[in-house]
This record gives structure tokens, C-alpha cells and sequence, in this order.
């Protein structure tokens, strides 16, 4: 007799090995209709796998994410059994699934085309109309290294080489063979809605003294509605590219004499200085003490805190020839501030009474990434950190960790972001540190968050290799993830660099080292705010607030009194007095998203009042500039979005 836990605890039992899909059907034929594979004791496998033993089972639907994963892994063997027959001549690489989607890596002299992927494309859907069966085969790599040498599939040859087991798993798709470790759907009844994007070249292993091969990449879902409502965002991520509308709002640039770094203009760097104001502001009064550290750093440092052994081929080096001394000195733009504010902290003795200590730092930072990877804002050599370092003691790891969120919140909220995932990631293999401090920290990590009453998921073994950490992540207006926030136990860096407290006790302790960011760079979360917001900043982030314009030129004298009196109550005004018609400025400043346009002609000069116009083309008539500053401030107080 086998007896099967489900997942609300019940238990089924069969008198014969049963697969998952047969298991399915025993419980409902909606079930079984949507079933897609199993998770058996935690494993994933394919739903014609037999249970052959007393084991916990979970089923996997198509509109699970681990079912939608499946079907993307299996549309990519849908989109090889398409290829061959649309050119037979082609050779299979790989297809793993990728965020939202998948790639194949193929052999193919002829360089496919966007009418080509539509072709194949469309046979793909022919193919999955008919609903045919998936075969799984387990079968010896004697038997799998025949097959493909059958196929002259010369690169599936050179996986089986390091493959170590002694079988491999088959999928055979009518006439069309691929090999894999699994799962994948057992019917093509699954794959409902897909599409194939774009063809790029990718070297084969990722190594450019192989051959180049084509990279053709798809997105697949559960759905058509799922899949449409992606592409739209595809396509609107595409119209809202913060490197176009930086451009088009006149932000910042980029030049080749200076790549991954940014050459703010003025309504840039205005929402920069605003952001770090904000933050600044909120720092202190969470009880963080603002710092400055250098941005040149002496190797010796790098050294002792490790990271020049891990980190140094990311780092800018400059070497000096010290006066009096017959040696250069060697030093590096710092790629990061923690060492430097261990430093800080170091200065003076410490006691317990005086923890936490919260140092914070606005860091310049120079890392060198390759110039294949930089991308806009979001992916830069040069960044500025909202940097923070808490010193505490392991007791108050929890504490530190429950006001962290409370900020973190406060501050996604005031900027938009009303959703955010958190993930706390545990102890890795690799790790220093007592099992005992790891089991402290971990567990006040995650009371913290329970005690917010906040949903959160566990990644195992993800953390770094000195401690624990909790990541935020942010959710778009367009469904993107975006991971900014950290919380980082250290348990490392205090004992490299000497960090101590006077303990209780008397005696020399260590403190723990809290890394935590909440924008993470400001670069990239500008970015993300320009895509975000399309261009329509909220009224108190906007570089300009209100545009003041005049209908003709005997209007002037009055508009630039009133943009003189905005000004001097700390509002951001633009002065319009070109001699233009007003309607041609009021469309002008509408391209440009300016929040409030302010009118003056004969009317509001003899009313003492300006017409106000509203950015998203409401008309909120003849304001006395009391009322439009009341309007302003209370707009600016709310955070209104």
C-alpha cells in the first residue's frame, strides 16, 4: 500500500505505484485537467513520474508559477520541434528558461529574420493545436549519445560528454527528440499562449573562441490575456525608456569620454538633490548620523578588509609617487563605503551604552563593470549610495531590523511604491561565523518581519557568505521587479577591521555590522522613478513645479512679480515670457509635464489673481497666488502622486 500526504494534510492510499497526473484525476478532473507536474518531497517531477513509495505530494497547475516555468521550459522544445521541421538543417544547443520567457542557441547558417520567427511561430501554434502527447524516456547515455549521433546534433553530443550520470531524461515531441533534466508538460494542451521576440548572437558556452551562434528568445504564460497583457508593457516599458525621456526632459546624458557615468543637467540633478534631501531628512530623524569618507583609499585597506582579493578587477586604480619616499603608493576608488565606515566607528572606544550607532553616508562610489553590461541609469561605474552602516550588539538585531522596514516603508509609500516583496535569504555552505550567531540573527531578522505582520519568503542558503540579509523588492507600474532595499547582517568585516565595544562586562566584544540602502543607488532608482512616473513627476519631486506665462509682452512686468514671489516661498518656477501665442505655450509646457501652468493676462492683473491650469489638462480657473501657494504646499505636504 502507498500512502500519499497532500498538501491540506489528507492522505490518499493506492495499492500500486500511481503517477502524478493519475493522482490528479483521482482528486478532480479540473485538477487533473490543469496539472502539469508534481512536487514530490520538495522535488519537482513530471507528471507521468510514478509514486512508488509513502512520499508528500504537491500538484503543479499551469497557473502556478513553477507550473508557468514549466511551460516556458517546454515551449522552448516546442520552438526546436518547429525549427527542424521548418529547417531541418539547424543544430539544438540549449534552451533553459529566463525571466518571462526562454532561449534556444542553434546552429544555423541562415540568419534567421523577423519573418522568420513569425513562420516559426506560427508552426509552433499548428503544433500545439494538435495537443500531442510528451513521452518522457529514461534511458542509458549509451542510448542517448545513438540517438543524437543519429540526428548529427553535434552539440547535444558535447553536453552528454559531461554529463555524469549514467541515464538521461528523453522528451520526445512526435518526431522530434530533446534531452533534458526535466519536468515538462505531458500535453502540448498546456502551451496556449507564446510568442518569439528577437534573435540575438550568443557565443557557444559563453566563450568567443567558439563559434557564434543565434540566440532566439520567446516569452510564454498561461494564458492569452497574460501573455497580451505583457507584451502591452513590453511595448510601454519601450515608449517610457528612461534613456529616451532623459533626453526628451532634458535630465542627463552619457559621452563616450567618460562611459557609465552621468553628466546630470540641471531638472536632473534637481530631482537628485531633492531625493537626497528627502532621505537625508528622514535618515536623521531615525536616528542616523550623517558622515563623509574619502573617495581615494590606500590598497592596504582593500586588503585587510578583503576585498582587494575579490573585488579588484572591478576597481579603479591609481598609483602616486609619494614625495620622500622611493616607492609608489597604490590606491583605489573606493567601490564601496563599508570599510571606510568601519573606520569611523573605530575612532574613539566604544561601549555598549552607545549602541546602536547608525552612520550614513551619501557614497560616491566607482566600480568597473563591463562596457557591455552598463545600460542608462540602471547600470553605471559611478553611483551614489544612500549608504548606511547600524553597529550594534546581536541583541538588537531585531530592533534595528523592525525600524529599518518602518522606514524603508515610509519612503517606497511617499514615492509610489505601495507594494514590495521582501525575501530573507539564510545561511549559505560557505560562511564564517558560529551557527549560533547564524541562528540569532536569522531568527531576529525574521521576527522582525512577523511582528510588522508582512508576508515574506524564505530563500535558503542565499545569503552572503558573512550573514543574513533581508531584500526589498519593488513591483512596477508595469509588473518589473526592481531589488533596491537590503538589510545585511555582517559578522565578518567588524573582525577583519577590529571593530570592538566595551561590553557589560568589561571585556572587548565585537559589534554586528548592518549593511542596509533603501534606494540602493540613487542613479539607478532615478531611472527607475523616470520609467515609473513616465515623465509625470509628483508635484514634489518635479525640477519645476509651475511655468508662469504671459499673454503679451504689456503682461510681463506682472508675471515676472509673481514668479518672483513663488521663488521666494521655495517653489521651483519657470518664467515664460516669449513672445509666442499662449496657446502655443501652454502645449509647449504640456510635452514637458510640468505640473501647474499659470496664465496672466488683463483679467488676472485686474483681479490680482493668475489662471491655473493643471498638468493633467484640468482647468482650475482665477486663483488669488494665496489660494495657488495653500494648493502647492498641500500637495507638496501629502506626497500626493
Amino acid at each position: 500500500m502507498i500512502n500519499i500526504t497532500l498538501p491540506d494534510s489528507s492522505i490518499k492510499t493506492f495499492e500500486n505505484p500511481i503517477s502524478v497526473e493519475d493522482l490528479s484525476k483521482s482528486i478532480g478532473a479540473g485538477l487533473a485537467k490543469a496539472t502539469v507536474a508534481g512536487k514530490v518531497n520538495g522535488n519537482l517531477v513530471d507528471a507521468v513520474d510514478l509514486l512508488e513509495s509513502d512520499c508528500s505530494v504537491e500538484i503543479i497547475r499551469d497557473q502556478d508559477q513553477e507550473g508557468i516555468e514549466i511551460i516556458r521550459h517546454s515551449c522552448a522544445h516546442l520552438f526546436g520541434h518547429a525549427l527542424k521541421q521548418v529547417f531541418p538543417e539547424a543544430k539544438m544547443a540549449i534552451g533553459p528558461i529566463i525571466e518571462n520567457g526562454f532561449y534556444y542557441d542553434i546552429d544555423l547558417d541562415h540568419s534567421l529574420s523577423q519573418e522568420d520567427l513569425e513562420k516559426i511561430e506560427k508552426r509552433m501554434k499548428d503544433l500545439a493545436k494538435t495537443k500531442y502527447r510528451v513521452i518522457k524516456k529514461v534511458v542509458p547515455k549509451k542510448e542517448a549519445v545513438k540517438v543524437f549521433k543519429e540526428r548529427k546534433e553535434i552539440y547535444k553530443l558535447e553536453i552528454l560528454k559531461e554529463i555524469k550520470e549514467e541515464t538521461v531524461g528523453l522528451y520526445y515531441h512526435d518526431e522530434y527528440i530533446d534531452m533534458c533534466r526535466g519536468p515538462h508538460v505531458n500535453s502540448m494542451s498546456h502551451i496556449k499562449a507564446f510568442k518569439l521576440t528577437h534573435v540575438a548572437g550568443a557565443y557557444w558556452r559563453g566563450d568567443s573562441k567558439n563559434k557564434m551562434l543565434q540566440r532566439i528568445y520567446g516569452t510564454a504564460w498561461n494564458s492569452e490575456k497574460d501573455l497580451k497583457k505583457y507584451l502591452n508593457n513590453i511595448e510601454e516599458a519601450s515608449k517610457r525608456d528612461h534613456r529616451k525621456l532623459g533626453q526628451k526632459y532634458d535630465l542627463f546624458h552619457f559621452q563616450e569620454e567618460a562611459p557609465g557615468m552621468v553628466f546630470w543637467h540641471p531638472k536632473g540633478w534637481t530631482i537628485f538633490r531633492i531625493l537626497e534631501d528627502y532621505i537625508r531628512d528622514k535618515q536623521i530623524k531615525a536616528g542616523y548620523q550623517e558622515i563623509k569618507t574619502p573617495q581615494v583609499v590606500d590598497r592596504k585597506l582593500w586588503e585587510k578588509s578583503g576585498h582587494w582579493d575579490k573585488y579588484r578587477e572591478n576597481m579603479y586604480i591609481t598609483e602616486i609617487d609619494e614625495e620622500h619616499a622611493n616607492e609608489k603608493r597604490v590606491n583605489a576608488l573606493k567601490p564601496m563605503n563599508c570599510p571606510c565606515h568601519v573606520q569611523v566607528y573605530n575612532q574613539g572606544i566604544k561601549s555598549y551604552r552607545d549602541l546602536p550607532i547608525r552612520l550614513a553616508e551619501f557614497g560616491s562610489c566607482h566600480r568597473y563593470e563591463a562596457s557591455g553590461t552598463l545600460h542608462g541609469l540602471m547600470r553605471v561605474r559611478q553611483m551614489t549610495q544612500d549608504d548606511g552602516h547600524i553597529f550594534c550588539t546581536e541583541d538588537q538585531i531585531e530592533e534595528e531590523a523592525k525600524n529599518f522596514i518602518n522606514l524603508l516603508s515610509e519612503i517606497y509609500c511617499d514615492l509610489g511604491f505601495k507594494k514590495y516583496d521582501i525575501k530573507l535569504s539564510t545561511r549559505p555552505e560557505v560562511r564564517v561565523g558560529s551557527d549560533k550567531v547564524w541562528d540569532k540573527a536569522e531568527s531576529a531578522l525574521e521576527n522582525a518581519i512577523k511582528k510588522l505582520n508582512l508576508p515574506y519568503e524564505v530563500s535558503e542558503g542565499d545569503g552572503a557568505f558573512y550573514g543574513p540579509k533581508l531584500d526589498f523588492v519593488l513591483t512596477d507600474a508595469l509588473d518589473r521587479e526592481w531589488q533596491c532595499g537590503t538589510f545585511q547582517a555582517d559578522f565578518n568585516l567588524p573582525e577583519r577591521l577590529e571593530a570592538n565595544f566595551v561590553g557589560e562586562d568589561g571585556e572587548r566584544h565585537r559589534p554586528v555590522m548592518m549593511h542596509r540602502a533603501i534606494l540602493g543607488s540613487f542613479e539607478r532608482f532615478i531611472g527607475i522613478l523616470i520609467e515609473e512616473y513616465d515623465g509625470n513627476f509628483p508635484l514634489w519631486l518635479s525640477p519645476i513645479q509651475a511655468v508662469i506665462m504671459n499673454i503679451s509682452d504689456k503682461h510681463a512686468k506682472n508675471t515676472k512679480e509673481i514668479a518672483k514671489k513663488l521663488k521666494s516661498k521655495g517653489f521651483r518656477v519657470k518664467l515664460d515670457l516669449r513672445n509666442e501665442k499662449i496657446t502655443y505655450k501652454i502645449r509647449d509646457h504640456s510635452m514637458q509635464r510640468i505640473p501647474f501652468q499659470l496664465v496672466v493676462g488683463d483679467k488676472e492683473i485686474e483681479n490680482n489673481t493668475v489662471s491655473v491650469r493643471a498638468r493633467k489638462g484640468q482647468d482650475l480657473g482665477s486663483l488669488t497666488l494665496e489660494d495657488f501657494t495653500k494648493l502647492l504646499d498641500k500637495n507638496i505636504k501629502s506626497k500626493e502622486v
